[in-house]
């Protein structure tokens, strides 16, 4: 049907968009704060970036991602997240020759095929931050800072960051024949999906939502007990680092993450006010990817998180976002002189930098005056024949119901004198 929107998309109302607004503000303030900058990438790719960046054992390529040919026979994919595109704006754009490191952060739509469900849909949108250049422990803690500082300046308490380590190609190789062995004899009471992946990407088999296969793999041997000097170093300062800006955290040997780009940090910052979609936030470091994608060897790290899912953590926690304030004023005008006069001066106090409207629906006087409320008007401007001759206008406060005389071409001061 042409006026039902497709499965799993969501249409953000007037009455709902200040929400929208206002964390969006909020995010940018906060990235301020820390020293990023902003960029906008395509809403769509070439599909081959999301293949080689988020990896082709993931569910998000395997699955979910919207791909299609182009009029010139090109693979295209509405982007399912937000890095690689990043990423690949990164190389392209040259911005490693900049002064590093490379702080960004964006906002922006992404499309995953999936089953629709609370905070998670079809079309959905992200807040994210990525940082190119350093391999430094304290830039994993300042990423984490950032969602921290984030999330409790929106009032959020009930909020845990989970962290782990899930190593570098080295230990990981190492690793991988280790969990092999482990997984071996259980292939046969494994989904599809982790057979799949056994040969690939083992240790995506620990992600597995499946409840069977999780009863199966309890017992695991962990990449955290097996990482190499290195990466046991780097786990280690990036604890200290988030100690010594007292971000308290949680080391989860279970947090992998879902997209194959992650090397050595990965976290996530959990809530139980949403039932079983906990996780508000997740990242890592991602030191191979900016080669992979046929850049230089870059180490970074960055975070994502869902708007859509954070807005329903905030109304799960009793956390109102305000509201915005209504109009300056509203012109109540009465018959065809007046209501030419009260656009002249809708003219005029918009330009001074007040907000204001007035009926295009030739109400009634009474009808205008509960519009002007409704519309949550600080003032009303009554103006008719009798005022226009006298060339006064009644000025009324709506919220103490006082109202005086003000000439036209003085209205403005009287509003802006009376906040």
């Amino acid at each position: 049907m042409l006026v039902k929107g497709p499965r799993g998309t969501n249409d953000v109302m007037p009455s709902e968009s200040y929400k929208w607004q206002y964390l969006e503000c909020k995010f940018r303030e906060a990235c301020r704060k820390f020293g990023y900058s902003e960029i906008r990438t395509p809403v769509f790719e070439h599909t081959e970036l999301f293949e080689r960046g988020v990896g082709e054992t993931t569910d998000v390529v395997q699955k979910e991602m919207y791909t299609f040919n182009d009029k010139g026979d090109r693979s295209i994919t509405l982007k399912p997240e937000g890095t690689a595109p990043v990423v690949r704006s990164f190389i392209e754009n040259k911005l490693y020759a900049e002064a590093q490191p490379s702080k960004i952060y964006y906002i922006t739509p992404c499309f995953r095929y999936e089953r629709p469900q609370a905070g998670r849909l079809r079309a959905f949108h992200q807040f994210g931050a990525e940082v190119f250049g350093s391999g430094e422990s304290s830039m994993d803690a300042e990423v984490m800072a950032l969602v921290d500082s984030f999330l409790k300046g929106l009032g959020l308490k009930n909020i845990e960051l989970r962290i782990n380590s899930i190593g570098c190609p080295t230990c990981r190789n190492e690793y991988n024949e280790k969990l092999k062995s482990y997984l071996a004899p259980k292939l046969e009471k494994l989904c599809d999906t982790c057979v799949g992946r056994y040969d690939k990407n083992p240790m995506r088999i620990l992600d597995c939502k499946n409840e069977s296969c999780q009863a199966e793999i309890g017992d695991a041997p962990k990449m955290i007990d097996n990482l190499c000097g290195e990466c046991e170093t780097h786990f280690a300062e990036t604890k200290k680092y988030l100690d010594a800006l007292n971000v308290e955290y949680v080391v989860d040997p279970k947090i992998v993450r879902g997209l194959d780009y992650y090397t050595k940090t990965a976290f996530e910052f959990i809530s139980r006010d949403i039932g079983t979609q906990a996780t508000v936030s997740g990242g890592g470091r991602y030191d191979g990817l900016v080669e992979s994608l046929g850049g230089k060897p870059t180490p970074a790290v960055g975070f994502g998180m869902g708007i859509e899912r954070l807005i329903l953590t905030l109304e799960s926690c009793g956390i109102e976002i305000p509201k915005p304030e209504g109009l300056d004023i509203f012109i109540v005008s009465m018959g065809e002189n007046a209501d030419l006069e009260a656009f002249k001066i809708l003219n005029r106090i918009r330009a001074a930098g007040l907000s204001g409207d007035k009926d295009y629906l030739g109400r009634s006087t009474k009808a205008q005056f509960k519009y002007a409320d409704k519309k949550n008007a600080r003032y009303t401007v009554i103006i008719g024949d009798d005022e226009l001759e006298k060339g006064v206008v009644s000025l009324k406060n709506m919220e103490t119901g006082e109202q005086v005389q003000v000439e036209i071409d003085k209205l403005e001061q009287a509003i802006m004198g009376g906040n």
